[in-house]
């Protein structure tokens, strides 16, 4: 973070205010106080009101609520995301045909344009209405966070069950442990230390697809909203549009921190990490 700051306030420095042009084509950008605020002015505005009205919050409180709301909808997307993820590498490491059908879909997922997936997950959820429960528009942020989520947690998980030496799966078969006994007592342990990484990244890509989605869908309170409504204020405020940036950057550590406390738990199945 000191090096990113350092080679912020450098290039503002010695950079041309027209930024570095090469061929017609602007390469980096005007280092003006419009387009690149000093450090030390994104950070002070944090501590002012949002707005000039006299009961107006400051603005880092509004990012801090904007944050939790967004980090709960995200959570909620990776609980999803993990549930479906492991499911398919426990159906895929049981069955070898599966795998060669559903891996192939599961990558081809991800080539999904987000933006444009996200207005249509909105527009089915609003149709949907079971047992007097409507769906809600956090619901579909939550189901396009899962959708980025599952990715990464299925491969991991994948790769993870199929890692037992081939010595130790043969042995649990001499004892007749049978499916649920190899799973739990070898298959499951030796796969934490695939799974870990794995859920630390869908953590951060559910919290990219929250961001993505809010701002895709409308949906108010999140983070993804304060960005595009204080963007739209930059050229009057510039320092203001990086609050939610901050914000965002905050978020994505807090998940994936969040994550490195529960491998924190299961530290004695950690082994493989150190190899």
């Amino acid at each position: 973070m000191l090096v990113i700051v350092a080679l912020w306030e450098g290039y503002k420095l010695l950079g041309p205010d027209d930024g570095v042009v090469i061929a017609g084509t602007r390469v980096l950008p005007r280092t003006t106080d419009l387009a690149m605020p000093h450090i030390w002015d994104m950070i002070v505005r944090l501590a002012e009101p949002v707005t000039r009205a006299p009961d107006s919050p400051p603005l880092w409180g509004v990012i801090a609520l904007g944050a939790l709301t967004t980090l709960g909808i995200a959570a909620a997307g990776w609980l999803l995301g993990l549930v479906v993820g492991v499911g398919l590498a426990l159906v895929m490491q049981r069955w070898r045909l599966a795998e060669w059908g559903l891996l192939p879909w599961i990558v081809l997922s991800q080539t999904v344009p987000l933006i444009a997936f996200a207005p249509l997950v909105k527009s089915w959820g609003s149709q949907l209405s079971r047992g007097g429960v409507d769906w809600q528009d956090w619901m579909s942020v939550a189901l396009i966070a899962s959708y980025l989520a599952f990715f990464p947690i299925a491969v991991g998980a994948l790769k993870g069950l199929q890692s037992p030496d081939r010595i130790h799966v043969e042995l649990f078969h001499t004892y007749a442990a049978g499916y649920w006994g190899e799973l739990w007592s070898l298959r499951l342990p030796a796969a934490v230390p695939y799974l870990l990484p794995a859920l630390r990244l869908g953590a951060a890509n559910a919290v990219i697809g929250a961001v993505v989605a809010e701002v895709s869908t409308g949906l108010q309170g999140g983070i993804g909203r304060l960005l595009v409504q204080f963007a739209g204020q930059a050229s009057g405020d510039p320092a203001k549009a990086w609050g939610p940036i901050f914000g965002a950057v905050a978020l994505g550590l807090v998940a994936a921190g969040s994550v490195a406390l529960l491998g924190v738990t299961l530290k004695n199945f950690r082994r493989g990490e150190a190899l």
